[in-house]
């Protein structure tokens, strides 16, 4: 793997592209800060070489060019704060002031460029673009995993015009460090905590899994589309009608393959999606007409901790529940409590990015865990067995 430890900074402008695309609220303070502290080992290395950094990122989803609530210069202040120095920025990401800025940085200083995605180029891996944004720097590193599985401008395409100097930061090799030996020197017996709200979004992920895990928990929305799929009723509780036969089809195949398929017993039904809702504990497959799942019950979380807490390698991507509203946040808590319980026994746990990321946050068991992944679509595709155009512009 090309990373930054092969070679030195001294003298030379590091052009980075990092995963700034942090949440902000509406007085543009950031709320979450993780994806730049993780981006901060890369740029240090290069800064204490003696070189200087330029960064380029994205924020958000601009849909018409330049706008305010997306620009990138909300985030100097805590960035300079971060590093411990003043960062300079650039408010365009190519032109003529651009140039000249990162043309007059001496070493050790470091320069921010505004939101890449104000062209459209950027997603549309432009070459031209890439070609303008590469003019900047002297040896390019994508040190962004979050949108590793993107073939942007940035992400993929600049890098043919560094063919001798292009690198992966530490963040992007730790990523692909923790992601290989999931997939490839995982310790037994294997758990995978499967959430979130659709069979669809996994199914790619859950049948690679299949051949490798000894345990599969599902859990989160998707686990009603198997309840409905075994006969149960499941009230008004989230489901994917077209997906009954590829749920049976699943459990069938885990059984083929000799893999403890873990489903939801019980439920924490509401008689309406809000965190002042009614409740009650309902069987998963008994759910009344007018009511929906929206946690895993008791039960359910005393089996499953059981599981993950007697596990050498734990991957878990999605929540079991809406852990975003406190009524129906239990179960996704005591599923991270259990990783935390594991990985302090021995095991080691990587926490798929995404809303598992955000819920290990708000538990404020982040460093209680093995690695928390930066990149949820990206963590997906590459587990999926998918080349990563990001990972594939480095590597060629």
């Amino acid at each position: 793997m090309k990373t930054i430890d092969q070679i030195s900074f001294a003298g030379k402008r590091a052009l980075i592209r990092v995963d700034f695309n942090v949440p902000l609220d509406d007085s543009f303070n950031i709320t979450d800060d993780n994806r730049m502290t993780a981006a901060l080992p890369t740029i240090e290395k290069i800064l204490k070489d003696g070189g200087s950094v330029i960064l380029m990122s994205h924020l958000g989803r601009p849909k018409d060019g330049p706008t305010d609530k997306y620009s990138l210069k909300h985030i100097v202040p805590h960035l300079s704060d971060l590093l411990g120095q003043q960062v300079e920025f650039a408010d365009d990401c190519i032109g003529a002031d651009a140039a000249e800025q990162a043309k007059q940085l001496k070493p050790g200083e470091v320069l921010l460029l505004e939101n890449l995605r104000f062209y459209k180029e950027e997603e549309k891996g432009d070459v031209a673009f890439a070609e303008k944004l590469s003019k900047l720097g002297d040896i390019y590193v994508n040190d962004a995993f979050g949108t590793a599985h993107r073939a942007h401008a940035s992400t993929a395409v600049i890098a043919q015009f560094f063919p001798t100097a292009k690198y992966f930061g530490y963040l992007m090799a730790g990523e692909l460090a923790n992601a290989e030996k999931i997939l490839n020197d995982a310790a037994k017996p294997f758990t995978a905590v499967m959430g979130g709200s659709k069979v669809s979004d996994k199914i790619q992920l859950i049948e690679k899994l299949l051949d490798k895990v000894d345990n599969l928990i599902i859990g989160g929305g998707m686990a009603y589309t198997f309840a409905k799929a075994a006969g149960g009723n499941i009230g008004n509780s989230l489901l994917e009608a077209d997906k009954l036969d590829l749920a049976n089809s699943l459990v069938e195949r885990a059984k083929a393959k000799g893999v403890n398929l873990y489903l939801p017993t019980d439920t924490i039904v509401a008689d309406k999606f809000a965190n002042d809702a009614n409740t009650s504990v309902s069987p998963t497959n008994d759910i009344k007409d007018g009511w929906m799942g929206l946690d895993i019950g008791p039960d359910t979380i005393a089996a499953f901790s059981k599981v993950i807490e007697s596990s050498k390698t734990i991957l878990w991507n999605g929540p079991v529940g809406v852990f975003e509203m406190e009524s129906f946040e239990k179960g996704t808590r005591a599923i991270a409590e259990a990783v935390v319980k594991a990985t302090e026994n021995g095991a080691f746990s990587l926490i798929g990015g995404g809303d598992s990321a955000a819920a290990v946050a708000k538990f404020n068991l982040t460093d209680e865990v093995s690695y928390v992944s930066t990149g949820g679509g990206a963590l997906l595709e590459y587990m999926e067995g998918k080349e990563l155009p990001g990972v594939k512009a480095i590597n060629e």
